[in-house]
């Protein structure tokens, strides 16, 4: 059974020298490794420790009837249900994944054996930016953590129910606590930095394939390789689906029901109270924020090769005369007058880039060179409805992950909100 399961830690440096050694460590460290039966156990064994054995635990023990106001935790248990279901969602995918493919197969690096060596150099350095940003996060989160947690224990250890000992006990009991938090922090952004990992190496895929439409190239090679973005898309699609759909209506539910207990007119609510519940609220929805920007980041960038294939169209249409035998060519001086144009428009072009760093570089301002040789009018006008009607980019359960489906869930959000306040406060 052991030879059949995939090794999650690549063994040497593949693909043009990108390294997945930090990646396949880091699934360690959080013990999501199914490589062997018994390192199958482990994990599971880990995972039902501190996702639902230590919250059941601390909830149940340290229950503080007698406490003081600051100390009873009122909403203790939303924070620790939504971070513990959506630490279940991260495990359970992150299982999947490196059982099914392996991490190299995953995250579509056996794809990069026909890309540039641009492309592969670009990954390989968000490979280690995507590490830093991970630990950046966790670390941010997991500190403040500690801070809410030591100061709760410190405060109130007279008060807090304790078994022998005072100092141990209570000691024990917060690294115990602290040791979930990061777990379950760790399995969230983990499968969140992946999944912006994978959007970044298509955005990289797209902008490599959009200069086909700088070189003399035919139809047919361009509709290869925007069949292999659409069914590399598509498989991404699959894969975070079922995550990304689950994880926008556990947040959803459970700002909800926070917001329904804070908002109560018999609610106190304050920082000492309120702050794991707050800090919990805010983990979840950053995690959420990084796969719904990075899904629709790449779907916009691959949207946007219509347009630039509209104006590629409309370049060569333009410069073109008939030709008996059906090709329109173009003269040579019409096409260093194209170039020249968009070279003259480069400067500002650069500069409004620069300004708005997420701009689509695919939809700019640029006229595009057109060479001697080009494609027949009638199959470039193809090329552009095939594109029009056969669009690209990430979806969940076949909705479009772009900016519509952005607008579309948040005007959903809002009306649930008010809807909530009208019936807690009263507005109308």
């Amino acid at each position: 059974m052991e030879d059949e399961r995939r090794p999650i830690l690549p063994k040497r440096r593949i693909h043009g020298g990108i390294d997945l050694k930090s990646f396949g460590s880091c699934l360690k460290w959080v013990c999501v490794d199914h490589s062997s039966l018994w390192r199958a156990g482990i994990s599971w064994s880990i995972f039902f420790l501190f996702a639902f054995g230590v919250p059941v635990a601390s909830h149940f023990l340290l229950s503080c009837d007698s406490c003081d106001e600051n100390h009873s935790r009122p909403y203790h248990i939303p924070a620790q249900i939504s971070l513990s279901l959506f630490a279940t969602a991260s495990f359970l995918c992150l299982s999947h994944w490196t059982r099914k493919y392996g991490l190299r197969k995953f995250l579509l690096i056996d794809k990069l054996c026909d890309a540039s060596e641009k492309v592969r150099h670009k990954y390989d350095d968000q490979l280690q930016k995507s590490m830093r940003l991970f630990f950046m996060i966790v670390l941010l989160y997991f500190t403040a953590e500690c801070v809410y947690k030591i100061w709760w224990y410190v405060s109130g250890a007279s008060e807090i129910p304790h078994f022998g000992n005072l100092y141990l006990s209570l000691t024990v009991a917060c690294t115990l606590e602290l040791c979930s938090w990061l777990y379950r922090i760790l399995l969230i952004f983990l499968v969140c930095i992946l999944f912006r990992l994978i959007c970044f190496l298509h955005i990289l895929r797209l902008d490599d394939f959009a200069l086909v439409f700088q070189r003399e190239t035919d139809v047919g090679s361009i509709l290869i390789d925007h069949l292999t973005v659409r069914r590399n898309l598509r498989t991404i699609s699959h894969r975070f689906r079922s995550f990304i759909l689950f994880s926008l209506i556990l947040v959803t539910a459970s700002q909800l029901s926070a917001l329904l207990m804070t908002t109560r007119s018999n609610a106190h609510v304050n920082i000492f109270k309120a702050g794991e519940l707050a800090l919990c609220s805010i983990s979840i929805v950053t995690g959420l924020f990084i796969c719904l920007r990075s899904g629709t980041k790449v779907t916009h960038k691959a949207q946007s090769l219509t347009a630039l294939c509209a104006k590629w169209h409309v370049c060569a249409t333009m410069n073109s005369f008939d030709y008996t035998e059906g090709e329109t060519p173009l003269a040579q001086n019409s096409s260093s007058q194209l170039f020249s144009v968009g070279a003259a428009d480069s400067e500002s072009d650069d500069e409004s880039t620069s300004r708005d760093g997420d701009d689509d570089d695919l939809n700019d301002t640029k006229l595009i060179p057109i060479f001697a040789h080009t494609i027949t009018f009638q199959k470039r006008q193809a090329l552009v409805t095939y594109l029009e009607n056969n669009k690209a980019g990430i979806t969940v359960f076949g909705f479009m992950l772009d900016r519509t489906w952005l607008h579309s869930i948040f005007g959903i959000q809002l009306a649930l909100l008010l809807w909530l306040l009208n019936k807690t406060i009263g507005i109308s």
